[in-house]
């Protein structure tokens, strides 16, 4: 009897060892994120910092890419919501039209997190957090840099500008910022103003535009991102014109691109918005697990860089 005692307390001693490793593992938070496309360089930076943070995080990442496409966000968050992830997350392409899949997610008890850009809605219990730059401020600092500039100018100052994408937040923001600033000046003139749509070849397609009405009208152009930036420098150049010198240009961003246009003297400022969300969201996703409140509105903390500081700074350049 003793005999068989023991051996039946050997038989099962494996079986005991694996329990706490089967029945108590802690399954990964699982989070569904909805990224706008990969329009720029900045939104290439945003997805990779997500990634490598949720990986970091041992959180379990659903990941889409919308080609900047509503619909094709709407549908991932329904994908989403079909799966029973623990979060979604999702960085929206315009500011409306969301209530009907945020709503659908609410009653599935799914919180909801926005990064990068803000929507427009009433209903605020639609979503737990908006993590991201403050866009006008942005704007602000844009045309701050440029009063400051242009002082003692007499002017007129003419200035054309490529909008982002129609509808989305920073373009309403950096747009509604910049405007607030230049306004108490009437040398300062916005005679064209145009979205390039964040892209680098829209940019250049919507400048050759602004050249052919405009152009040595033009002393100004303010880009809502480095990459429109960019394009519109490649359209003055092949105009004939000399970037950074015979028209001004001020960006938003702070990319690797924009500071090696600004080494090379043809941007003359960029307005830092970090790209590096991933480890905010990740924090914020475990926070929203454990049931720990969290700010209604998380700002990212950011520069702005002129071309005089730009090969000092470019070292520093994770994006």
């Amino acid at each position: 009897m003793k005999r068989r005692n023991v051996l039946v307390a050997m038989a099962a001693a494996p079986l005991g060892a694996m329990l706490p490793l089967t029945s108590f593992a802690q399954k990964p938070i699982v989070l569904g994120f909805a990224q706008v496309g990969a329009e720029s360089e900045w939104r290439t930076a945003n997805t990779e910092s997500i990634k490598s943070s949720a990986k970091e995080a041992g959180i379990d990442l659903k990941f889409s890419d919308a080609q900047q496409k509503q619909e094709n966000q709407i549908k991932a968050i329904r994908s989403y919501i079909a799966q029973k992830v623990d979060v979604i997350a999702f960085s929206p392409v315009v500011e409306t039209g969301w209530e009907t899949v945020l709503v659908e997610a609410k009653n599935a008890k799914i919180p909801v997190v926005l990064t990068d850009r803000a929507i427009s809605s009433k209903d605020e219990t639609l979503y737990v957090t908006f993590i991201g730059s403050d866009f006008t401020e942005e704007g602000r600092k844009a045309g701050r840099w440029l009063v400051e500039k242009e002082k003692g100018n007499a002017g007129p100052i003419n200035i054309v500008e490529l909008q982002g994408t129609v509808g989305s937040a920073p373009a309403i923001d950096r747009k509604k910022g910049f405007e607030e600033i230049i306004k108490a000046d009437p040398k300062f003139k916005i005679i064209r103003s145009q979205t390039g749509d964040f892209t680098r070849a829209k940019g250049k397609e919507v400048m050759e535009a602004f050249l052919k009405a405009e152009g040595k009208k033009i002393n100004v152009l303010y880009a809502h991102n480095d990459d429109m930036a960019i394009g519109a420098i490649q359209a003055i150049e092949e105009a004939g014109m000399k970037p950074g010198k015979d028209i001004i240009i001020i960006s938003v961003d702070g990319v690797k691109g924009a500071f090696e246009a600004m080494m090379a003297g043809k941007l003359n400022v960029s307005v830092e918005c970090s790209p590096l969300l991933g480890p905010q969201l990740m924090s914020v996703v475990k926070d929203i697990k454990a049931g720990k409140s969290v700010p209604k509105r998380i700002v990212t903390q950011e520069s702005i860089f002129p071309m005089e500081v730009a090969a000092k700074e470019f070292p520093n350049r994770k994006y």
